[in-house]
């Protein structure tokens, strides 16, 4: 490796320090083939005055390569850079968003029966339209980092993860014939009511306990990512924007209640969408349209859609995105908290499916067009990254920073974007808080209040502690976010936990639904297993950074071409280690989590099961078939039919329990009986 020295000569002869040649960076550079910097010399002093004030540049000096390092210019011309912040306009905007919210909470306080039952606070008195339901459905798993996440995806890795929204279409039939009958017949608060009624009380504090430590991790997440990015590319506090946005959305989702958390998803839902389609019009008017756009994607191989390969260890493919896609789909919308009680909050199951379907093309625009916002933000620094420029640290900061760079001379339209990407923040959070809430109550306080005291509360009680529990999780949000600035590292973990648990979650209830012959033991061994496994795999080693996609600074300015030959070189220091260096496991792509966490519960839980029943001579119990998928429920009853037909054969009643007329509707009434 070669070292090069970086000499700029002045060449002008009003040069006031009487200087023939500077170092102006006095940097090593380690590359197998040094960057040709002739093009780039220019005079420093004369042209950046304020550069060698800055940098104390009185003297001719030589070379102390240890003198002026990497970051230190690179801070150096971070201050110089121009900053651009939010105007008053913008912070109106952001403020407004926060009243409405904020009011619609109060509105709902005062409204109706005031929030004064569970049935209310919880489930909404399942009274509410379809409408709000499937946008608070698409918006509640939309979180602020997804839509700075996804976009960032499609500029650094281009658009072969939009292939994912064909598993949004496969998961929502599941979801509506599947899942949703069960839950719906059971009219729990809690979804984990399920599991015990299915297993036992073991598998429904197993599956409460690990949901209610990812989803409050989450919710921190959820809550400083965006403060983070925003205050990096706008100005604003992150610290105020964590408080802020914390209690506002504690203030209205404790008062309002699940209906108040409905509404305020339909109006934060609609402003998530106007950043983003603000964005898209932002960038086709600057290059000269969306066919402009997607041009200059291609010229950057950006335009990916035909990865068919069956190797896990391909971070996008067919395969992994819509098998993967499927099984975190159905995690997110079969099983979880969050998603089934919304979808209780409507008066009926048909209701409930409506919902669900209208929520799928919702889901898929908004995420096809979060992917060509990316798109957009790339035709405009295609010739000008801003990573290698250095201009930003984190790809949750990219999408900020391109509306700071287009719209900070309009006022009002950086706000808009704030404003959306707030709302999708307060949207997820205010989501888990409520959910939360009902699980605590549900699946720890009253049932260990009524072992204490020996009777349950009353529904005011209920209501008021629901309260409570709701604004202390928003409170622990607030300080987990806090938290999370110095915990770097494990934010990527965190989210890593949310979608690893996922897997395991839903292989417990699929085994649950979809067989007779599952145990307890088995249900929970085999979840305990695929945690184990999942958190090895993911945590254990360090893993290969995926290869991005080409990037450019031709297009930047001078300074920041010769800064940037530095910084590359410099870059290329350590050389990347191959990935088979890897251990296997390690190197899998992370859309294969959950489908392995799901096969390793659902397939080692039913093997236990099995063996358990074999030795323990233990035989299958006869449980309410509503507690299985609709189409094994069927036949079920029909073998229990048959049975009993059998047994009465000779009797006058075996015509009351003839299959033959036809009629499912009036065996499965006679069936469910037994």
């Amino acid at each position: 490796m070669s070292r090069t020295l970086l000499m700029i000569p002045s060449g002008s002869p009003k040069d006031p320090l009487n200087r023939k040649e500077i170092s102006v960076f006095n940097l090593l550079l380690y590359s197998p083939e040094p960057r040709k910097i002739s093009d780039n010399r220019v005079s420093f002093c004369e042209q950046l005055p304020s550069f060698c004030e800055a940098t104390s540049l009185r003297r001719p000096f030589v070379d102390h390569s240890d003198s002026i390092t990497t970051t230190n210019v690179t801070a150096t011309l971070d201050k110089m850079a121009e900053i651009n912040t939010l105007g008053w306009v913008d912070y109106l905007i952001i403020a407004i968003m926060l009243c409405i919210s904020a009011g619609i909470g109060v509105y709902y306080r005062f409204s109706g029966g005031r929030q004064k039952t569970m049935e209310e606070y919880f489930v909404a008195s399942r009274s509410m339209s379809i409408i709000p339901v499937a946008v608070a459905l698409v918006v509640s798993f939309m979180s602020a980092v997804t839509l700075l996440g996804v976009s960032a995806e499609n500029y650094t890795y281009g658009t072969q993860f939009v292939v994912i929204n064909l598993s949004y279409l496969l998961g929502t039939p599941i979801v509506c014939y599947g899942f949703l009958p069960v839950f719906f017949k059971l009219q729990a608060t809690s979804a984990y009511e399920y599991l015990e009624k299915r297993f036992g009380m073991r598998a429904r504090m197993m599956a409460s306990f690990v949901y209610w430590i990812q989803l409050l991790s989450y919710s921190g997440v959820v809550l400083y990512a965006p403060s983070l990015a925003l205050e990096a590319t706008t100005g604003i506090s992150k610290t105020a924007s964590i408080i802020i946005i914390g209690l506002v959305c504690a203030f209205y989702s404790t008062i309002g209640g699940i209906k108040a958390v409905l509404i305020t998803d339909v109006f934060q839902g609609l402003l998530m969408f106007v950043a983003v389609f603000l964005i898209i019009s932002i960038g086709a008017n600057d290059v000269g349209g969306l066919g402009q756009i997607w041009e200059i994607a291609k010229q950057g191989q950006r335009l990916e859609f035909d990865r068919i390969d069956l190797d896990p260890t391909v971070r996008h493919t067919w395969w992994s995105l819509t098998l993967g896609g499927l099984c975190t789909f159905l995690s997110l919308y079969g099983v979880n908290q969050v998603q089934i009680q919304r979808m209780l909050t409507v008066k009926n199951l048909k209701a409930s499916r409506r919902a669900m379907w209208l929520s799928w093309p919702i889901l898929s625009l908004l995420s096809i067009t979060t992917c060509f916002s990316g798109l957009a933000i790339y035709s405009k620094y295609h010739n000008c990254d801003p990573f290698l420029k250095k201009r930003i640290t984190s790809s949750d900061m990219l999408m900020p920073l391109y509306v700071m760079d287009t719209m900070s001379k309009i006022p009002g339209l950086p706000g808009i974007f704030a404003a959306g990407i707030f709302s999708a923040g307060l949207s997820s959070i205010s989501a888990a808080q409520n959910s939360l809430a009902a699980v605590t109550l549900e699946d720890y306080i009253k049932p260990l209040y009524k072992k204490c005291v020996g009777y349950e509360f009353s529904p005011t009680k209920s209501a008021f502690m629901a309260k409570v529990l709701a604004f202390t999780f928003g409170i622990i949000s607030i300080a987990l976010a806090f938290l999370a600035q110095f915990l770097g590292g494990l934010l990527q973990a965190s989210l890593t936990i949310f979608g690893v648990v996922g897997g395991p979650l839903l292989g417990v209830f699929t085994l649950g639904m979809g067989t007779e012959s599952a145990t307890e033991s088995g249900a929970i061994i085999g979840a305990l297993t695929a945690f184990s496994f999942l958190f090895w795999i993911v945590f254990g080693q360090p893993r290969p950074m995926p290869p991005k996609l080409p990037t450019s600074i031709e297009g930047c300015d001078n300074v920041a071409n010769i800064t940037m030959s530095v910084l590359q070189n410099v870059t290329s220091l350590s050389k990347s280690t191959g990935d088979s260096s890897y251990f296997y496991l390690y190197r899998i792509s992370y859309m294969w989590y959950s489908p392995l966490g799901f096969l390793i519960t659902f397939i080692l839980g039913l093997i236990i099961s099995n063996i358990s029943r074999l030795f323990l001579k233990k035989q299958n119990d006869e449980l309410d078939t509503n507690l299985f998928f609709p189409v094994l429920a069927r036949r079920i009853r029909y073998r229990r039919c048959m049975d009993v037909e059998n047994e009465r054969s000779s009797s006058s009643l075996s015509r009351k329990y003839s299959l033959n007329d036809g009629k499912d509707d009036a065996t499965d009434k006679i069936c469910t009986k037994l």
